[in-house]
């Protein structure tokens, strides 16, 4: 029996929509685990970067946005008795192998209190040292602000700044360092703001 192309065009259409239907099912059925999971890291990245003893108030529940004219940025309040006792936000770098984001978390005076990778796609064995789990080199920010060392000098070595590069890694250092003291002005820039926010 001899059948016309417009079988071929039902069975296909047929298959199309039973796999539009399951991957639908599959992206609902997973949306909620994802969110806990994202949430989880969240809240890991915070910690790394925010002391738990610092705060008693809910950081990630009284996130507020805050724009700079060129991005906005979701700053997480670290307050204790209701004086601001830290913020935490990510910034951006380009990296060799595309961006680098990073979680600072700053202090009322301005200074670190820790910085962490948060995700990044650089060459594993070489770039990837900026996490903490490859490397110690992201630990070294802690305590430093935009005057500590002067802002001139929040570079890596081979461009006349205060920060060791990695040997044949230099692209990812840099950017880390920029994300960083781009992180620093940020704050600077809105000091104000984080203190008056509620």
């Amino acid at each position: 029996m001899k059948t016309g192309p417009w079988i071929h065009a039902v069975v296909l259409g047929g298959f199309a929509m039973a796999t539009a239907a399951l991957l639908s099912v599959a992206d609902i059925g997973t949306r909620q685990e994802i969110a806990l999971r994202k949430a989880e890291d969240l809240k890991a990245s915070l910690a790394q970067v925010l002391p738990a003893d610092l705060y008693d108030n809910d950081v990630v529940g009284e996130a507020l946005t805050l724009s700079d004219g060129e991005r906005d940025v979701t700053v997480f309040r670290a307050t204790k008795g209701g004086a601001l006792a830290g913020v935490a936000y990510e910034m951006v770098g380009r990296g060799y192998a595309g961006d680098i984001r990073v979680i600072l978390g700053v202090a009322p005076d301005g200074t670190l209190l820790g910085v962490r990778t948060v995700a990044h796609k650089e060459t594993p064995g070489l770039g990837d040292k900026i996490e903490v789990a490859k490397s110690p080199w992201i630990t070294r920010f802690s305590g430093l602000g935009l005057g500590n060392p002067p802002v001139e000098r929040w570079k890596v070595k081979k461009d006349g700044g205060e920060f060791d590069q990695f040997s044949g890694a230099t692209i990812t250092p840099r950017a880390v360092v920029g994300a960083i003291r781009d992180g620093l002005a940020f704050y600077d820039a809105n000091r104000a703001r984080f203190t008056e926010a509620r």
